[in-house]
């Protein structure tokens, strides 16, 4: 048997370890922690959540909804955690971050196939036993440079993410703070809320535009991820982006004014007990002693203690159209295969999404069989159509993505556009379950699917 090493311990090499345990392979799990982290990790545990706590919607009429209901059907060992996890988050899966990889580490280590390796992974694995890359954004120096000998571009591509400052629920001052879900979602108080005025959120907004940023290096230009910009960023490009972006007062009512604020900054609690918030949407580059004197200002946080403070680090990532094959392997080296968001997918659920379709592709190669991925009507299969380039135009600029409906093939026929989601969850619950039969892959039946509407043609 063909031990197959997977290198990085996060959430896209977690699932590929348990995806192959569980079909008999060994696996060897390569994770310098704790010997060495990147700069954005603080746990010694597998799958550790660095940025948000939060998985993003879990209504399958979203998409990334739908990816979570997916991962579900096939065994998914992250969703798993996620769920035994969870804490209030309206509508969006969040979870308790100790609690979730704490469950991911203990169901890997506690696996007889499953070999962990405390080490820094310098070179790739020479063939022709498989081997799984999924460094995540933040790969090593010297592992970074063999990926580039190998693809013969070195680190040309990258984007700045950010992470968003935490703080304790014992700094907030609950006479201002409001317990509220947008449009009562969840339990209907999932989320504080911190109101502010029009004077408050103007003052707010300038003082984002005039605070001290961190600055990339001379050699590295600024590429953000449209989809996790910083804050001040998003102050930047207009008076008002941020009071209709991660400040919007929509769906929420001040009780002790019977209105809507302005503005508002909503905190997502970190843990089951409510012990820590994360302040939604506010991932910055501001530095440390600037982000502690003007996130001070708002209502609410006058003595807030922060946990963690923001910070901004590079991404990297490949250019998956032109150096990965269709299951998801290097061309110039076939041995090797990229999962996660070096391979070109943003999010955590995008992330373990793409460890399971590789481990899949794994699988296949060393049974024998060619490799089936998902159809394009999936949202498993829309994340391989874009890391792969199969769902691509020509001339597409190539960038990380999170699940979107825009990665999906349109519906055929004319259809309402109020009816649009559900009959695409309804088309991908139906592929799922055809290809999964085809090929031999376990899944677990749809949830019940509402009734089709008619379409006209």
């Amino acid at each position: 048997m063909k031990q197959i090493t997977i290198i990085g311990g996060g959430l896209a090499g977690s699932e590929a370890a348990h995806q192959l345990a569980r079909r008999g392979h060994a696996v060897r799990l390569v994770e310098m922690k704790p010997g060495k982290r990147t700069p954005a990790q603080t746990s010694d545990r597998l799958a550790e959540l660095v940025c948000s706590n939060s998985f993003r919607s879990d209504n399958p009429e979203n998409a990334v909804g739908l990816l979570h209901e997916e991962l579900r059907r096939m065994g998914s060992l992250i969703l798993r955690a996620a769920d035994e996890a969870r804490v209030p988050a309206g509508d969006a899966l969040a979870v308790d971050r100790e609690r979730f990889s704490g469950r991911v580490t203990e169901s890997l280590e506690a696996d007889p196939r499953i070999e962990r390796v405390h080490e820094e992974a310098t070179a790739l694995p020479e063939g022709p036993a498989p081997c799984i890359v999924a460094t995540g954004p933040l790969t090593s120096d010297a592992l970074a440079r063999a990926i580039g000998a190998a693809t013969g571009g070195g680190n040309g591509l990258y984007f700045y993410d950010s992470i968003a400052p935490i703080v304790t629920a014992e700094s907030i001052d609950m006479s201002i703070a409001f317990a509220q879900s947008r449009h009562g979602k969840g339990g209907g108080d999932d989320y504080l809320n911190l109101p502010l005025n029009e004077a408050e959120y103007r003052a707010f907004v300038q003082a984002l535009r005039e605070g001290e940023k961190v600055k990339p290096h001379d050699f590295e230009e600024p590429k953000y991820f449209e989809g996790c910009l910083p804050i001040e960023v998003m102050a930047e490009r207009g008076d008002e982006t941020l009071a209709y972006g991660p400040m919007k007062p929509v769906g929420l009512v001040d009780p002790r004014t019977g209105e809507r604020p302005y503005a508002v900054v909503q905190l997502r609690r970190e843990d089951v007990a409510g012990t820590s918030f994360n302040l939604v949407g506010f991932q910055t580059r501001l530095t440390w002693p600037e982000q502690r004197r003007i996130f001070r200002t708002l209502p609410g946080l006058a003595n807030a203690e922060f946990l963690r403070l923001g910070q901004i680090h590079r991404n990297t990532f490949l250019n998956g159209p032109s150096l990965l094959g269709p299951d998801v392997s290097l061309k110039a080296l076939p041995h090797v295969f990229f999962a996660g968001q070096i391979a070109g997918v943003e999010g955590y659920v995008e992330s373990c999404a793409l460890g399971l379709v590789v481990a899949l592709a794994v699988d296949a190669r060393l049974r024998g069989v060619p490799f089936v991925a998902p159809p394009p009507e999936t949202a498993l299969g829309a994340l391989v159509g874009h890391v792969t380039g199969t769902a691509h135009p020509e001339g597409y600029d190539y960038q990380p993505t999170n699940i979107t409906w825009g990665l999906f093939p349109p519906l055929p026929g004319r259809v309402k556009k109020f009816e649009k989601k559900a009959r695409q969850v309804i088309r991908a619950r139906e592929a799922l379950t055809a290809w999964a039969a085809a090929n031999q892959h376990p899944a677990a039946p749809p949830p019940p699917a509402p009734a089709a509407p008619e379409v006209r043609t």
